[in-house]
């Protein structure tokens, strides 16, 4: 190999492994399979990696979309119908958060935990076939990113001002920054970095700007701190597409995926280096990739 020669990427060859069901989202790696949710349904999903079988993990889930395992295991959804963050318990449910200062929340979308074990998650509306913005009833007058203690929901805070339809939020490894997929589809759709000041974010930086086509859904991180990310449609543009983006916002590689609209990711496997991916087709999809995920639950 000569030097100063760079080797392209390997290419992704997803395969559907689970499904069709209606319209999934949510992945989670849980240590051996994948924990997905089908949103119209309410039902969350379990594929086993290792006997390639998927069984009903729960149901009656209120739309659950965002899925997420907290460091100590327990599971956390983003119930969208039923406008509150939950916990999944052996038992049954308990409501994390379903209000901001009197008012219901609109309809959570996607969560994250940072280091100290915070849950940050973005509260957006998007109208769906089971979502009408007529008959909702909106209590808040805007669409933010929370941050709350789940062992403190009097800890609910307001962290952004500035965001009309935040849908996918990671926070980087170091703490520093909150990302978050800006896709508003009468404004801006762009990929923003937040940096985090305490109990404060400071002024976002646009990291990639997808208008006018789709923008990015869902997100996860790789052992490096890079960002890959769902984005695109079969309707135009590049496409329906896996971005890897640096910290910087610099397009590291793209690999495109035959699903009209993927909508989240998460890596899994062994060794982490197996990239899962759910969509509109109702789906679940998994590539072998070259790069290992970082997995901060279980």
């Amino acid at each position: 190999m000569c030097r100063g020669v760079t080797l392209p990427a390997m290419s992704w060859e997803f395969e559907p492994v689970a499904g069709p069901y209606e319209f999934t989202e949510g992945p989670v790696w849980d240590g051996t399979g994948v924990l997905f949710t089908d949103i119209p349904s309410s039902r969350v999903m379990r594929y086993d990696a290792g006997t390639g079988e998927t069984a009903v993990y729960r149901e009656g889930t209120n739309m659950a979309n965002g899925l997420k395992l907290s460091p100590d295991g327990d599971l956390y959804a983003c119930e969208m119908a039923g406008r509150r963050v939950a916990r999944y318990t052996d038992g049954g449910d308990e409501t994390v958060v379903d209000a901001f200062e009197g008012g219901r929340l609109n309809s959570p979308n996607d969560l994250a935990f940072d280091s100290a074990g915070n849950l940050w998650f973005t509260d957006p509306f998007y109208a769906t076939g089971n979502l009408d913005p007529e008959t909702h009833g909106f209590d808040l007058d805007h669409r933010s990113v929370y941050r709350v203690d789940p062992a403190d929901p009097d800890s609910l805070t307001r962290m952004t001002y500035d965001t009309t339809n935040p849908n996918g939020l990671l926070i980087s490894p170091d703490d520093d920054y909150l990302y978050v997929a800006q896709s508003d589809y009468e404004g801006d759709l762009e990929f923003r970095a937040y940096p985090i000041e305490g109990d404060e974010v400071g002024e976002y930086e646009v990291l990639h700007n997808f208008h006018p086509h789709r923008a990015i859904d869902g997100m996860c991180l790789d052992e490096e701190g890079n960002v890959v990310a769902t984005a695109g449609y079969d309707e135009g543009g590049p496409g329906p597409m896996l971005y890897v983006f640096a910290p910087s916002g610099r397009v590291l590689e793209t690999h495109p995926i035959d699903v009209p609209r993927p909508t989240n990711c998460a890596f899994g496997g062994d060794d982490l280096r197996t990239l899962y991916v759910t969509g509109s087709s109702g789906e679940l999809h998994r590539a072998e990739t070259d790069r290992r995920g970082l997995l901060g639950a279980p």
